[in-house]
């Protein structure tokens, strides 16, 4: 889903070097090596697997909570009141209001939550009837306070679990640089079963079509810049960033960086996170420069379609998404959401109908809700994630 990264250590040093001076940098370089990158230990315990003898509501949930969702701000609330039955609420202030002003992006990570939950439910012998929507669905603008989902747990000896399970823990989003070669035939068949008894329709494109892969190509880097470019959306995702241990340890979401770079920036005070860049500063530069690149290196890109776009519609691609995901996950594939193109506000008309017209999903009758790279990559950490017991109500 929705992602930002800073720019590259190198075209970091480059700007720092420009407003610093080459004296002063060479000072922090020490400080720099001897930091690491890894986030801390406690914004990454939620990956760890839950204990087992607890309620098998908070153990459920403790899976449910690794769900990917845009930004990683995981809007996700859940109400225990009742026995073995669980209540999923959307935060309403946990939202995206510039880059998702819909609160579409917001809804499908409602759904990939629903179906992290329905998986280890199975996985302890729980059948989950899943209710959307019990008191109403939200509009099409925007989300409320009513319930997304009343979840009901019965045992039910006969349920075959899921092997999709046990990607849960090893399930990432890979930012980072994919090799440069196709997912195989036996791979995307694998991706493609995962969802299959979901109404949407998934696909690829990879180098067998080049001309359809130089237009992903051309769409994906445009919505992106537009992002960066865009003063308010920019902001946004500024807004949303922590850099550092300190601020990732004590909130384990949004966007988290922890180069050691950067984190001299910050300390320096070279890095404004009140008020978006010039369009033409060299941080922004040094953004779409980086992102192009990845770009295109990227040999595949995989998409996720509904017919309309209704509440329901997004629920069940989020769902079928994290299936995807994690069949990509047991095939050794990395994927990364490119979702700015798919985003409602004004300044990606174009890009919206771009990738849809190039996606054959006229958005008269159909959604293009997911749009990702995928490819093979090196392994990465996870995202921080915040703690099972400030999602209960």
């Amino acid at each position: 889903m929705q992602t930002t990264s800073f720019p590259t250590q190198q075209a970091n040093r480059r700007s720092f070097i420009r407003l610093m001076g080459g004296g002063l940098v060479f000072a922090a370089i020490p400080t720099i090596a001897a930091c690491s990158s890894d986030y801390p230990p406690e914004a990454l315990a939620a990956w760890q697997p839950p204990a087992p003898g607890q309620d098998l509501r908070h153990w459920i949930l403790s899976y449910a909570i690794l769900a990917p969702h845009p930004h990683n701000l995981q809007s996700w609330l859940v109400d225990l009141k009742h026995a073995n039955e669980i209540t999923l609420y959307c935060d309403t202030n946990r939202l995206l209001p510039d880059t998702d002003p819909l609160s579409r992006q917001i809804v499908l990570g409602q759904g990939t939550f629903i179906e992290l939950l329905y998986l280890a439910a199975k996985q302890v012998g729980l059948r989950a009837d899943i209710a959307l929507f019990p008191e109403g669905m939200f509009d099409a603008k925007t989300v409320d306070r009513r319930p997304t989902a009343r979840i009901s747990l019965y045992s039910d000896t006969a349920l075959a679990k899921d092997a999709l399970f046990a990607q849960i823990l090893k399930r990432r989003t890979n930012r980072e640089m994919y090799e440069t070669k196709d997912i195989s035939d036996a791979s995307m068949k694998s991706i493609m079963a995962s969802a299959s008894g979901l109404p949407v329709q998934i696909g690829f494109s990879t180098n067998t079509a080049a001309d359809v892969l130089s237009q992903h190509r051309a769409i994906a880097k445009e919505a992106w810049r537009i992002e960066l470019t865009t003063p308010r959306t920019m902001l946004e995702s500024l807004k949303l960033m922590r850099v550092g241990p300190a601020e990732i340890k004590q909130n384990p979401d949004g966007i988290s960086i922890n180069s050691p770079f950067v984190r001299t920036v910050v300390a320096l005070g070279l890095f404004d996170r009140s008020k978006a860049p010039e369009s033409d500063n060299a941080s922004i530069a040094s953004q779409i420069k980086d992102f192009n690149s990845k770009i295109d290196a990227t040999p595949n890109f995989f998409y996720l379609i509904t017919q309309g776009n209704d509440r329901v519609a997004q629920i069940n691609a989020g769902r079928a998404y994290v299936r995807a995901q994690l069949a990509a996950t047991a095939e050794g594939l990395s994927m990364q959401p490119i979702s700015q193109a798919l985003q409602e506000y004004p300044e990606q008309a174009k890009t919206y109908a771009a990738i849809h017209q190039l996606l054959n999903a006229p958005p008269a009758s159909h959604t293009v809700q997911m749009w990702t790279r995928i490819g093979y990559a090196a392994v990465v950490q996870p995202s921080p994630r915040r703690s099972l017991a400030s999602h209960i109500l």
